[in-house]
């Protein structure tokens, strides 16, 4: 086995030794969660892209210190919403809190709702080696009056499975293709297909929070009535305020470009507001499709999931629709 396959090796030990419990929008994960982690001598990780920047309270729902209950909370308010945090940098930075977290003695729960990060945790990322400008520079001089398809056609003959899979006209990704190709001597296809294949539900601990979508729409719906008495606007406000822009990322999390959008008089106020829930429903249809793709996966009920905790906090959680539930947003990579 060579040194990468065992690096591969190695990370898919230590992603499968802890727990994950994800879910839609609003599927109550993250009271859930804090139940689990009592349960089993946990500490929670967050899963969820936009819970990493700091100011981002309301609209990502992050759960408050004091309604933690004495579980210690990872990966959340860690850098400035100025910053493009990828997915490779939260999966560096998860892989360091699993090891500080299993030297403890204590169980390693992840709580989240960001497909792309739990597809990332379970099965990795491929990297590839850094970015080479001198062959960019001069593969592009070679393209000088060449015929539009004169980049595809190269990947063709190095690189078919990506070339059937990338339009012509994907200048950027086919570039990176055929870089990575000239670097490694193997096509970035290679690569990619040992991230794809997944463990089975069985050998893992990944549990999928569901309820009736007609139940989970108005939870939705209730979530965001309940944000925006709490402030959502003026949270946005401060955002847009800073000396330092906001980042892409940041400013495209859900909830937050609707009102973005409003601030910069794109929208009006109540647009905005059933734009919000329109698309944070239209996002949990979307996470579901996700988590329905990977074979790791167990999905149980939200009303009484298949582990055993307190069910006095379970139905308490789900009679109330107050959970308090992570604002994901699915990254295109990331």
């Amino acid at each position: 086995m060579d040194a990468d396959a065992e690096e591969l090796a190695y990370f898919r030990r230590q992603a499968l030794s802890c727990w994950y419990l994800t879910g839609a929008t609003a599927s109550g994960k993250s009271r859930i969660g804090i139940a689990l982690a009592r349960r089993l001598g946990a500490e929670i990780i967050s899963l969820d892209s936009m819970a990493v920047y700091r100011g981002m309270d309301i609209g990502t729902s992050k759960v408050l210190p004091e309604n933690r209950l004495g579980i210690p909370h990872h990966l959340i308010d860690v850098v400035d919403p100025a910053v493009e945090y990828s997915l490779a940098q939260y999966i560096d930075a998860a892989r360091e809190k699993i090891d500080e977290i299993q030297l403890r003695g204590k169980n390693v729960l992840f709580v989240g709702g960001t497909p792309l990060y739990l597809k990332g945790m379970l099965r990795g990322i491929f990297e590839g080696p850094s970015a080479n400008s001198g062959f960019r520079t001069q593969l592009l001089q070679k393209t000088a009056g060449k015929p539009p398809n004169y980049l595809h056609n190269l990947l063709k003959k190095v690189d078919s499975a990506s070339a059937k899979r990338l339009h012509p006209n994907d200048t950027k990704r086919i570039v990176r293709a055929l870089e990575v190709y000239e670097l490694t001597g193997k096509p970035i296809s290679f690569f990619q297909k040992q991230f794809e294949v997944g463990a089975d539900a069985s050998e893992c601990h990944v549990y999928v929070l569901q309820m009736p979508r007609d139940a989970l729409y108005a939870r939705i719906d209730k979530r965001v009535d309940r944000m925006i008495y709490d402030g959502f606007l003026d949270e946005v406000k401060k955002l847009r305020d800073r000396k330092q822009p906001v980042s892409r990322a940041a400013r495209q999390a859900l909830g937050y470009r609707e009102l973005f959008d409003y601030l910069d008089s794109k929208l009006k106020y109540g647009e905005a507001v059933n734009l919000i829930k329109q698309n944070t429903r239209h996002f949990a249809k979307h996470q579901e499709t996700w988590f329905r793709s990977l074979c790791e996966c167990r999905f149980t009920s939200a009303e009484c999931p298949e582990f055993d905790i307190e069910e006095e906090i379970l139905e308490d959680e789900y009679r109330s629709g107050n959970s308090s539930v992570n604002g994901d947003e699915d990254e295109t990579d990331d």
